[in-house]
């Protein structure tokens, strides 16, 4: 057996790895870049290396250093994780070459299934369903529109040693096949060291479903059932579950069948996923073969009760599976969300920063049978990097029912602190309201569909406001009836508390009366009451709230001014004011925001990459203008309307900050 493992990666599927290989009796090894030197995973694990500056291209991703790290430690095997050099034939090679095992599949499985041209081939001579496409290299921009009108739009460019949504791109027209092509060729080299470029058709109404294998070195090759990852953004998936919602048992067993002839087609041993697109007649198709551990692997795991990574660790010490593919059963139903350090209010660009606040739900099982799992590589007080993927933590439920595990994973959401950067938390809670997730009624596009103006937050119904504005009540009555009590009594008179309130949010007023004798009730103008009930105390941020019939998780921050309310993705600044306070109020003049208009701001922290204008240029809507770099990924900003230059406030290289002016029109 393993007695050493190198991990060769960073953040939460480091400690992931960690924390399966302690439970097994096995040493560990962080390696960590400068920007990582106080990160979870290095505070984790037995032993840390520093192998270099932040870019992961000067660390991570640099193969003599990480050789570099287990001669100086002496580990005898190395977990790659997912990403950096997880699917890099020549690292694994290497490993083999320097006597060291490779927790992963075998060398030549790595390069047959990780270049996503080769697996393509493969998989049709294997007899496996594919896309149509053109699998060969492709040299420029030109032919590349050239490739994707012949293969008909739309079409998905993607980097041949891609993953993770990076170096993707969908096109439209010959336009936007020159400037994806450009785009993903970019982003290829940046994240994956190789700018390789393939273009195949792009399905419509297509499902993202994948299945996971698992195999010994011995032939054995098992698929563990499948994973719906449909909820995606950019090609990054936002949402994973397992099983899928749409898959029936004969469709379930004919791909996982497919994908272990694939698998047995390269030799292939060690936990690994093919991925399939599914149309709506359940058609599927080959996509690609990721070598490696999934991001979403929890939601296997929880199905299934397989622990994927020590099955990897027991397979790479030579070990035999120890079930068979009738010992497979799917138990129950897992949801997995992303937590991203992004704005979702600022179309979802990054956000770094400290984590001034992080504050997970309780994990493991809950008293109403359904279990909570959080994937992370953070902790309150550390820091978001830009130099690496913006997640966070993966929050994972599971439930006996699907509609179970969705309202657990709307519950663990609203429990979920996180303050000091942008996040996409409330996003996920909206998804988990969304109908048309509920009914599991989902395509790649349901983000595009459901959400086609971005993300601004939910909007609370007439129900929802009247129960948000008795809490928003509730709490300023105990804070005015505190500070009456702090500041104690003026000759033989304490201050009196009103009982009258007029709640203010979203351009409305809600006005109520509240009614406090062995319980509060609030009492609205139309007659409506609705009883409350909270064990929240000033200085909490969190706590339940039963209005009503609903018990709700909330989150609370209190300013001078406002009482700002959280809850199943609802961000609600509520004033709470006297009656007299509130008339006054009415009648104070509005404060106008700056005159941004004339230029363009910087929508995230990053590096400018490029500036393709020069000052005194005239130039047109929607005409780029300037890339930023941004956590791996290419953001170009483009010009909303028609207009010239008249300056340009930075240069190539500079790293720039949210609403750093880049440039000014005339």
């Amino acid at each position: 057996m393993i007695s050493k493992i190198l991990i060769a990666n960073r953040g939460e599927i480091a400690c992931r790895v960690i924390r399966t290989a302690k439970k097994m009796g096995i040493k560990t090894v962080a390696v960590y870049s400068d920007a990582d030197a106080n990160a979870l995973h290095v505070r984790e694990a037995d032993e840390a290396v520093n192998i270099g500056p932040a870019p992961s291209s000067q660390s991570y991703i640099v193969i003599e250093k990480i050789l570099d790290a287990i001669r100086k430690t002496g580990a005898d095997a190395v977990h790659p994780g997912y990403g950096f050099l997880s699917e890099n034939a020549a690292f694994a090679q290497a490993l083999e070459t320097a006597g060291v095992t490779f927790v992963g599949p075998p060398v030549g499985a790595i390069k047959a299934m990780g270049d996503k041209i080769t697996s393509k081939k493969l998989a049709a001579e294997a007899g496996v369903s594919t896309v149509p496409g053109h699998m060969g290299l492709i040299e420029n921009a030109d032919e590349a529109a050239k490739i994707a009108a012949s293969v008909g739009y739309p079409v998905m460019i993607k980097a041949s040693a891609g993953g993770g949504g990076k170096g993707m791109r969908i096109a439209w027209n010959d336009a936007e096949a020159r400037e994806g092509f450009q785009s993903s060729k970019n982003e290829a080299k940046s994240s994956f060291g190789d700018d390789r470029i393939f273009i195949e058709k792009f399905v419509t109404q297509p499902r993202h479903i994948e299945i996971q294998v698992l195999g010994d070195k011995h032939g054995t090759v098992l698929y563990l059932g499948e994973r719906e990852c449909s909820i995606q953004r950019r090609n990054q998936k936002v949402i994973e579950e397992a099983p899928s919602p749409f898959l029936d048992e004969a469709t379930r067993k004919a791909m996982g069948e497919q994908a272990v002839t694939l698998a047995k087609a390269v030799g292939y041993f060690s936990a690994g996923t093919v991925e399939f697109i599914v149309d709506g007649e359940r058609n599927f198709y080959f996509l690609e073969m990721n070598t490696r551990l999934q991001v979403e692997h929890p939601v296997t795991e929880l199905v299934t009760g397989i622990d994927l990574v020590e099955q990897m660790i027991r397979v790479a010490s030579g070990e035999k599976l120890s079930l068979a593919q009738d010992d497979v059963k799917l138990n129950g139903w897992a949801i997995e969300s992303r937590l991203y350090a992004e704005d979702p209010y600022r179309n979802f660009l990054p956000s770094i920063g400290r984590l001034t606040r992080y504050r997970p739900p309780v994990e493991g099982p809950q008293k109403n049978g359904t279990i909570i799992r959080n994937d992370t590589g953070v902790f309150e007080g550390g820091e978001i990097s830009m130099y690496y993927d913006p997640m966070i933590a993966k929050l994972c439920t599971w439930a006996p029912e699907r509609i179970a595990a969705i309202d657990a994973m709307s519950e663990a959401l609203d429990r979920f602190e996180v303050e000091g950067i942008g996040h996409n938390l409330p996003f996920l809670s909206a998804v988990m309201q969304n109908q048309r997730f509920r009914e599991g009624n989902l395509t790649t596009g349901f983000i595009a569909e459901e959400f086609p103006e971005g993300f601004s937050g939910v909007e609370p119904d007439t129900e929802d406001a009247r129960k948000i504005s008795a809490i928003a009540a509730l709490i300023q009555h105990r804070l005015q009836t505190r500070a009456s009590q702090i500041s104690g009594t003026i000759g033989n008179h304490r201050r009196v508390v009103g009982k009258d309130w007029v709640v203010s949010f979203a351009e409305g007023d809600h006005k109520l009366n509240l009614q406090i004798v062995d319980e509060t009730t609030a009492m609205f103008e139309d007659g409506t009451a609705i009883p409350i009930k909270t064990d929240w105390l000033p200085g909490q941020t969190s706590a339940l709230f039963t209005a009503g019939d609903a018990v709700m998780a909330i989150k609370v921050d209190l300013s001078p001014s406002t009482i700002r309310l959280r809850w199943r993705g609802m961000d609600v600044m509520a004033r709470v004011r006297s009656p007299r306070v509130a008339e006054l109020a009415r009648l104070m003049p509005k404060k106008l925001p700056p005159d941004t208009s004339k230029m363009l701001l910087c929508p995230m922290p990053g590096v400018l990459t490029t500036i393709a204008v020069n000052e005194g240029d005239r130039v047109e809507a929607g005409q780029a203008l300037a890339t930023v770099e941004a956590m791996k990924m290419e953001n170009i900003l483009r010009a909303e309307r028609s207009g010239r230059i008249s300056k340009i406030a930075v240069k190539t290289g500079d790293s720039l900050a949210v609403d750093e002016v880049i440039l000014e029109f005339e």
